[in-house]
């Protein structure tokens, strides 16, 4: 399915980006003005400061600034000049490259496109329709309902974080499903992979530099999410932003992007804009396996206010490490589930299918009365909008739970963790990571038996419409039949296997860091276990 509406030039995404900073300025005193250059000049030579190594693209970066900073000394005039010239130079920078053609060829070949993507170092090898399709991937939830929606809205699709793996299977998913192609921004990092380089931004990807701080390039960053969604593109967005290090799902969920649609949706509506309704929909990955897992929750791990937003040297930044996961784990049956949930609204409201608001009460309304007078004018409140962006925010965390798809090896090392932390009660998490080899070692028997009670909590949780159940418990045994199974893969990629067999299978020596990281994948749905019931 091509895109809703054409990709625009460069001059027309800087052109709108002028516009809306403009705007912005007029809103500003000069010496408002001179602090929002001088705050995006101090920021940026800070950075620079700290780098130990300068590409040619951060020194021409570097040579922006330090012109721009001679601004900060004459008059306001001066200073917006410079603004401009910076939000260019952004614009530039962020804006995608999407190409019907590269989609085209780079979903033809189904399933197999998505590893030969993650495999190949080459973009070439890209068109090699003789490789064998190997990834197995479960994709869920109300598709024809989200296929119809896309005819008549515009959609935001909203995921939760797992990896950097994240954007190209939901892209394949949407694809695989007959929905229409997304732009979505993508860490400046995933762009060191050649081949992800090559055809993430003609697959719709735009660039974002975390490493940026400064009010300026997120202004302008907001501003081209906002006139990408008001021009009916439909959108890829991470609303809880970076990876979680953790494992956990979102709860803490960043405003600023997400925020955007219900701007675009504003303005949409005051200019009689069609399509100009916008809903959004929550997405959720779930990996039997993570391949960052490993850096992820070592980052995690570390002292509160160390650990690295950015991380650039994790798996994902070796082509060999990235090929070797995709080998082993899209080889297996169901390695990873992408469920969408049901469509909201930008008020965070369930819709019906024809994208009406739906109310508690189970009544449609009118959604546009809560941005608009008794005439149907258009109410600018920046506090309301904060509001309505919350609301959002609580159905998204609320909706990736229930849509969360549990898998062997994020049960098991559940039942593996609580067991470690009965054994050292008084221990704290990180005095159980550094548990000596002998200490960290657990019974078969004990891990069935908690085992068998932690899959009756969650067949019981998913009849109350609370999760969804990807293992299989068809077997006599199905305890042990997940406990064999989540060993089975746990042993395909990890340097060091989350559990260890011991004593002919007898026992188990489990690593606490990983069995941390996939059993907190299960923490919000309080699968606890009373020990004296």
């Amino acid at each position: 399915m091509p895109p809703s509406h054409p990709t625009p030039s460069m001059s027309q995404v800087q052109s709108d980006l002028r516009l809306v900073i403009q705007s912005r300025l007029a809103q500003m005193t000069d010496a408002q003005i001179i602090e929002y250059l001088s705050e995006a000049v101090f920021l940026e030579r800070r950075r620079f400061a700290k780098m130990r190594k300068k590409s040619d693209d951060d020194r021409d970066e570097q040579m922006a600034i330090e012109h721009a900073a001679s601004a900060t000394h004459g008059d306001v005039d001066v200073a917006k000049r410079a603004i401009l010239k910076l939000v260019d130079r952004y614009g530039h920078e962020i804006h995608n490259r999407f190409s019907e053609r590269t989609y085209k060829i780079a979903t033809r070949f189904g399933p197999g496109a998505l590893t030969r993507l993650l495999t190949t170092t080459n973009p070439r090898a890209l068109l090699d329709s003789h490789f064998d399709p190997a990834s197995r991937i479960e994709i869920g939830g109300p598709i024809q309902e989200i296929k119809q929606l896309a005819e008549t809205h515009t959609l935001v699709v909203a995921p939760t974080h797992v990896s950097n793996l994240d954007s190209p299977l939901v892209g394949y998913a949407l694809h695989a499903s007959g929905l229409p192609p997304c732009i979505y921004g993508a860490g400046l990092n995933l762009f060191t992979h050649p081949a992800m380089s090559f055809f993430m931004g003609r697959l719709g990807a735009y660039t974002v530099d975390r490493r940026k701080k400064h009010r300026l390039y997120k202004d302008v960053l907001k501003a081209y999410s906002t006139s990408a969604i008001a021009r009916g593109q439909h959108s890829l967005f991470y609303p809880g932003g970076t990876r979680m290090r953790s494992g956990r799902f979102e709860s803490d969920v960043k405003k600023g992007l997400l925020g955007t649609a219900i701007t675009a949706w504003q303005n949409a509506v005051e200019d009689g804009t069609e399509p100009n309704e916008i809903l959004v929909i929550p997405c959720t990955l779930s990996y039997t396996l993570v391949l960052e897992a490993e850096t992820l929750i070592e980052d995690a791990l570390e002292e509160e206010g160390q650990s690295r937003y950015i991380i650039t040297d994790d798996e994902f930044s070796e082509p060999l490490t990235v090929a070797t996961f995709a080998r082993k784990v899209l080889q297996l049956d169901a390695s990873v589930h992408v469920r969408f949930g049901q469509p909201l609204d930008l008020l965070g409201n369930p819709v019906d299918h024809k994208g009406r608001s739906i109310n508690p009460s189970g009544q449609t309304f009118d959604r546009r009365a809560y941005v608009t007078d008794n005439e149907g004018n258009v109410v600018r409140d920046e506090q309301r909008d904060r509001i309505y962006t919350e609301y959002l925010a609580q159905s998204l965390v609320r909706s990736w739970k229930r849509e969360h798809v549990v898998l062997e090896t994020q049960l098991v090392s559940l039942a593996a963790w609580q067991l470690l932390s009965e054994l050292y009660p008084h221990m704290t998490t990180w005095q159980r990571i550094f548990l000596g080899p002998d200490e960290r070692v657990l019974v078969r028997p004990a891990l069935i038996e908690r085992l068998q009670l932690l899959i009756e909590k969650v067949c019981q949780a998913e009849s109350r419409g609370e999760l969804h159940n990807g293992m299989n418990l068809e077997s006599e045994k199905p305890a042990e039949a997940v406990l064999d199974l989540a060993i089975e893969r746990f042993g395909r990629f990890h340097t060091q296997p989350a559990l260890a067999p011991l004593d002919g299978g007898r026992a188990l020596r489990i690593d606490p860091r990983l069995v941390l990281y996939y059993a907190n994948r299960l923490v919000h749905h309080e699968l606890h276990i009373q020990e004296n019931p």
